[in-house]
């Protein structure tokens, strides 16, 4: 496993991978043509993938997206050190937090 910030990466095995998340469009790249996982929301900050592959976003919040990374790949970000993400697919998650009433994501 891989843990960037709020961010956590899990390797999945390609037969565990969701057919439902194989048939998601990929999510667009950024202006420089990154697959940003999570945009922070106070700083402007980005975890994001460099790499060939695709991102394929579940639509919900609390749902895991899912990377998927033919040639492996490097997760970066503005305030920590890259990690390099070797090749495979993998289960995207933020963290969530509990606020009295309500789970939300955290926000950074």
């Amino acid at each position: 496993m891989f843990r960037q910030g709020d961010i956590l990466i899990q390797p999945v095995a390609d037969e565990a991978v969701p057919d439902t998340a194989r048939g998601l469009p990929a999510a667009p790249r950024d202006g420089r043509g990154r697959m940003v996982l999570a945009l922070g929301e106070a700083t402007g900050h980005t975890h994001a993938v460099q790499a060939p592959g695709a991102l394929h976003r579940s639509g919900h919040p609390f749902v895991p997206d899912y990377l998927h990374l033919p040639s492996g790949g490097r997760l970066v970000h503005e305030e920590h050190a890259p990690i390099a993400l070797p090749t495979g697919w993998y289960r995207v998650i933020r963290q969530r937090e509990y606020t009295p009433g309500a789970v939300r994501m955290v926000a950074d």
